[in-house]
Formats: C-alpha cells, sequence, structure tokens
C-alpha cells in the first residue's frame, strides 16, 4: 500500500501512514471495537466525495450538485434496510456516540431521566457518564451485572426502573461478552413509559448476519457503529420505525451536526454491500466461535473469564484472582511489546482505578477478517496467556514474540 501522492507533498503524514500500515501487518488487533476494512472500502473512504458539502438529506439537499452523493446515501440506506430489516435508516452520524446524541435529542429534554449500564460493569460513555455530554445534560443512574456470574441482572434492571422512571433505557454495551434479552428490556420499558435504546455499536454485524439476536423491531431506537464487527466505512447509524424517522433526522440535521462526511457513508456503502453477500455470514459465525475459543483457552491456562465465557467477538478477562499484583495496563503493556494490540478494561466490581484496572479485553474481528481459525486463535490465548504469566521474563517476551511474527505472516493484511 503505497501514499505516492502523499510523499509528494508531505513526506512526514506519508512516513507515518505507512508506518501505521506496517503496524497492522506486523500485530496481531484484537481490540474489540477494531477491524480491518477492504480495500474497496479504503478506496470509498479516500474517494472525491470528501470534496462534497451534502447538508440535508437525499433529494433535500442545501446545496447543488448532489445527485451522487444522493445516490451512494441511497444506496447506504436502502442495504441498511436490508441488512437489519430497519423501516427507517440514518447514516449520517459520525460515530455511535453521535447517533446515540441523535437519539437523545430527538426524543428527550436536558434533565430527563437515562437509566444505563455503568461503564465499569461493560457500559460506555456515551450512555451517560459524567465526563460525557449525557452526564451533563440528564439524570443518569445506571444499573450492573451480577458481580459473580457477570451477568445483567434483569430483576434488578426492572426493579430499578420501576423506582427510578427513567425517560429512557439504554441497552447494548461496550463490554458485555453475553447476548442481549432485548426483549426482556423492551418490556422493562414498556412497563415504566420509558424509550429504549439499544446500542449494538460493537455487535453491528453479528446482528446483520444473524448470529445475535437483533433488537430492530424490539426496540424503540437501534444505533451502531458501521466499522467494527461490521467492516464498513468509520461512522454511526440509527434505525427507527417510521413513527420516529422525522424527529432522528432532525436531530441528526441540523440538531446534532452538519454537512455528512459523504466519503465516509461511501465507506459503509460499499461495507453494507459485503455484508450483504453469502460468505459474511461465515465470517460472523467464525468470529463468534473464534471468541469462543479463546474464551476456553483463556480458562484452561488459569485465567478468569468473565461470565465464564463469551457469546458475542470478545472475551472480558478478569486478572485478580490469577494475578492479583498484575494491573491490566500491565498486562496491556506487556502484550504490546509482543505484537499482541488489546486493551486493559474494568471488570465488574472493580476494586482499581479506571485508568489502570484489574481486567483485559480481547476481541477476534479482526483475527478473523485476516483468516484466523479456531486453532490459529488458540494459539494466540496460548500466547497471551504465557505473556500474562511470565510479563516480565525477557526470554518469554521474546519467544512470543517470535512467534506472533510467524502468525502474521501466515495471514497477511493487504497483500
Amino acid at each position: 500500500m503505497d501514499y505516492d501522492h502523499v510523499r509528494e507533498v508531505d513526506p512526514a503524514v506519508a512516513d507515518a501512514l505507512s508506518g501505521e500500515v506496517t503496524r497492522q501487518q506486523e500485530t496481531l488487533a484484537m481490540i474489540a471495537s477494531e477491524n480491518h476494512v477492504s480495500r474497496a472500502v479504503l478506496e470509498a473512504q479516500g474517494s472525491a466525495l470528501t470534496n462534497k458539502y451534502a447538508e440535508g438529506y437525499p433529494g433535500s439537499r442545501y446545496y447543488a450538485g448532489c445527485e451522487y452523493a444522493d445516490e451512494v446515501e441511497r444506496l447506504a440506506i436502502d442495504r441498511a434496510k436490508d441488512l437489519w430489516g430497519a423501516e427507517h435508516v440514518n447514516v449520517q452520524p459520525h460515530s455511535g456516540t453521535q447517533a446515540n446524541m441523535g437519539v437523545y435529542l430527538a426524543m428527550l429534554d436536558p434533565g430527563d431521566k437515562i437509566l444505563s449500564l455503568e461503564l465499569n460493569h461493560g457500559g460506555h460513555l456515551s450512555h451517560g457518564h459524567p465526563a460525557n455530554f449525557t452526564g451533563k445534560l440528564y439524570e443518569v443512574e445506571q444499573y450492573h451485572v451480577d458481580a459473580e456470574t457477570g451477568y445483567i441482572d434483569y430483576d434488578s434492571l426492572e426493579e430499578q426502573a420501576r423506582e427510578f422512571e427513567p425517560d429512557i433505557i439504554v441497552s447494548g454495551y461496550s463490554a458485555y461478552p453475553r447476548a442481549v434479552e432485548w426483549e426482556r428490556i423492551q418490556d422493562v420499558a414498556d412497563d415504566v413509559g420509558a424509550y429504549h435504546l439499544a446500542d449494538i455499536a460493537h455487535i453491528t454485524g453479528l446482528v446483520a448476519a444473524g448470529v445475535h439476536p437483533s433488537p430492530v423491531g424490539v426496540a424503540d431506537f437501534v444505533t451502531g457503529s458501521t466499522h467494527k464487527t461490521i467492516r464498513a466505512g468509520r461512522g454511526g447509524i440509527i434505525m427507527t420505525d417510521e413513527e420516529h424517522a422525522k424527529a432522528i433526522d432532525s436531530a441528526v440535521f441540523p440538531g446534532a451536526q452538519g454537512g455528512p462526511l459523504m466519503h465516509n457513508i461511501a465507506g459503509k456503502a460499499v461495507g453494507f454491500h459485503e455484508a450483504m453477500q453469502p460468505e459474511f455470514e461465515e465470517y460472523a459465525e467464525r468470529v463468534v466461535d473464534n471468541a469462543k475459543t479463546l474464551a476456553e483457552t483463556f480458562e484452561e491456562n488459569g485465567l478468569g473469564v468473565v461470565s465464564g465465557g463469551t457469546d458475542t467477538h470478545l472475551v472480558l478477562v478478569d486478572l485478580r484472582e490469577s494475578h492479583p499484583d498484575l494491573t491490566g495496563g500491565e498486562a496491556e503493556e506487556a502484550l504490546e511489546s509482543v505484537g499482541v494490540v488489546l486493551n486493559a478494561n474494568t471488570v465488574p466490581g472493580e476494586t482499581r482505578s479506571a485508568f489502570n484496572p484489574s481486567g483485559i479485553r480481547a476481541g477476534t474481528p479482526a483475527l478473523t477478517t485476516r483468516g484466523f481459525d479456531e486453532e490459529a486463535t488458540a494459539e494466540v490465548g496460548d500466547l497471551i496467556s504465557r505473556v500474562v504469566d511470565d510479563h516480565d521474563d525477557d526470554a518469554v517476551l521474546e519467544d512470543v514474540s517470535a512467534s506472533v511474527q510467524d502468525l502474521c505472516e501466515t495471514f497477511p493484511l493487504y497483500e
């Protein structure tokens, strides 16, 4: 992958871009929210549509010259409707967080109440963290997973909702490895007169492929990211029914943002097309199978896995019992030194700081894109376990690093 035109103009940036390609080729991306898009998506995102302002929506723009922007956005919308079975889709949000913002702005007033999962238990900043706009604009209470089982306690959620009387309940999470009972949460929302927002940012592709239950047609609103398990252009998406279509579109534009990033929407359209092909279902199934294998491998090696396994693309490891003196940050740093890139993460019942928590989170979407099967994923799990066990042993780190490089060469990226 070359950047010849960039190099002619700005060698420093070209060096950084080339370095990033090399870094991705020579490391294993296991951050659960990361993936590798195709060359086709890369081309679409780097297209001339980056030059075009297209404020408004297809057929109703505030600028001239939008015929091809309209065509691309309509393709993205129609393909999203097919993939997820949604009545109405807005593909303009710049990110999953801005998709959530669109729903909040459409349906809530400042001071209204949000009930969502606490960040330390697997929630997301945009669900009501005090540092986020949601925590500043709305009154937020948060529910939890059971610290012993790692599962959401739906009975406790229902009881809390009755006491708190929220205006919206948020489901869908960034570090929860189990399938979500969308209907159960929708029933709670209906009982207390709240809206239900299902944020499927992490599992968008798994839902599209039918390997995870879908909240579309269940929850009042479904938001997601388009670059994690779906491998489309970076950005966000909102799905709802026709009843709320106008409110959602007005909240996104002009409510939350101006001109859409049409080059990103082109990437979404191409990625959605790829996800509509039969092989994408096989990919999504393998993502989950690989994650299950990874969890089993960790447990066989004595690492504690939150909830005892996974139903999704991610595995959350709690280091407190097996390695009480090792923090997630230290494990992350040691693993990055050998070419395995994942992230430190809080765990249910966290006793340390969120900046250096007690767990690590590992995902399989990017490995699966490179072609990893369960055997290769098990090997990665063994390598991670070795580093966690002997994170300060230079000989072990050197040996694991060599094995990681062998895997990178066996499963090349962007040949």
